[in-house]
């Protein structure tokens, strides 16, 4: 009996001590990073009569579009009312799109929120993620196949996402950085070399031979070193791709001009930037940034914690109780979802509903057990 006290002595020693604090700062973490990816998207509305949405959390429907057939996005609220039980790719965010529930990609489908909506959506762009494939391996993720741990990116400008070791460029392992640009969308848009000169992430060679990489590991760049050792702002040597050189040049004059330059310079870079797709660009409301700290406010707006409002309002001795109440619910939920682990079985509602209503004849019975005296 000694032994056995012993034994679980040393594995309560093992298991880490969780307090209601820490549980209570871990919910409101996830909380907050799930408003970041909803980014107030709204969970009962279909987002269809918005038109083409600046940016929005986006599902896509294996059950009702896959592989081989056409690509459609659907928005939150259809993703819970319309396509509850199937099942989903999450995309994260897409610009401008407009819902595609129920339309003409939808065989038999009909959206429950917004049946009256056009046949196609003409203005929305598609990829390979509306398949559950990514990056230039057009692997799923989370790949079964892959055992390299690796996270995914996502490009600003064609929105795929990438595994770090796929970019052509190492990211910092701080993750000290806001977006990136893949190398198919730098060599596309060659005029994004003048802006990677002052804004490009770099890492610096084991050498330190004075050069870097750029941001999609194809050309280097010369960092130029002050008296005291530190790297000054770099610049793109002359090995920019040759038809990207003018486009350089033009938005270089651009950042550097005064600001009475010319009408006509900038209707150029309008034009040019409508030519190839990316005016978002220009706009500093269009950032994922931008995107997660709207959702964040306007969680930070409305919410209250029940939770936290009911500790509060009560004395010393009740917050102690429902600690402990705290703890005993959490010992016993462990130790009964243990038993479908070991068995490899699936824990279904009607489990779940047992439990409850055996911790409740169980506390009931140890409150009707309980003496109390008056003196």
């Amino acid at each position: 009996m000694a032994g056995a006290e012993g034994s679980a002595g040393r594995q309560s020693e093992l298991e880490p001590v969780v307090s209601l604090v820490d549980v209570l700062e871990e919910d409101e973490e996830l909380e907050n990073e799930a408003c970041a990816v909803l980014g107030g998207s709204d969970s009962e509305k279909c987002s269809y009569s918005q038109g083409s949405v600046k940016r929005q959390a986006l599902y896509a429907c294996s059950t009702c579009t896959p592989e081989g057939e056409e690509p459609a996005g659907i928005c939150l609220a259809c993703s819970y009312e319309c396509h509850g039980s199937h099942k989903l790719f999450e995309l994260y965010t897409k610009r401008n799109f407009r819902c595609d529930c129920g339309n003409s990609k939808f065989k038999t489908l009909e959206c429950k929120l917004l049946p009256d909506k056009a046949k196609v959506n003409s203005g929305n762009k598609y990829n390979d993620n509306f398949f559950g494939l990514y990056c230039i391996c057009k692997r799923p993720y989370p790949d079964p196949e892959d055992e390299i741990p690796d996270e995914m990116i996502q490009c600003v400008v064609c929105e795929d996402w990438f595994h770090g070791r796929h970019l052509g460029a190492i990211p910092p392992e701080s993750g000290d950085f806001q977006e990136m640009v893949c190398q198919a969308c730098m060599k596309r848009c060659s005029f994004l070399w003048a802006y990677a000169a002052q804004l490009a992430v770099t890492k610096i060679s084991t050498e330190d031979d004075g050069l870097v990489r750029n941001i999609d590991g194809i050309g280097d760049q010369e960092v130029i070193k002050a008296e005291n050792g530190e790297h000054q702002d770099s610049t793109l040597k002359e090995d920019v791709p040759e038809q990207g050189k003018d486009d350089v040049q033009e938005v270089k004059a651009e950042q550097n001009s005064e600001p009475c330059a010319s009408s006509s310079s900038e209707s150029d870079l309008q034009k040019m930037y409508g030519d190839l797709d990316v005016l978002f660009l220009t706009d500093e409301y269009d950032t994922v940034l931008a995107y997660e700290n709207k959702g964040k406010i306007a969680q930070a707006t409305d919410r209250s914690d029940p939770l936290m409002d009911t500790l509060s309002s009560m004395n010393r001795v009740q917050q102690v109780e429902l600690i402990c109440e705290y703890n005993d619910l959490k010992t016993e939920l462990k130790d009964y979802l243990k038993r479908f682990a070991d068995e490899g079985t699936v824990v279904k509602r009607e489990d779940i509903q047992q439990f409850f209503e055996e911790f409740q004849s169980k506390k009931r019975r140890r409150v009707d057990g309980m003496q109390y005296y008056c003196s």
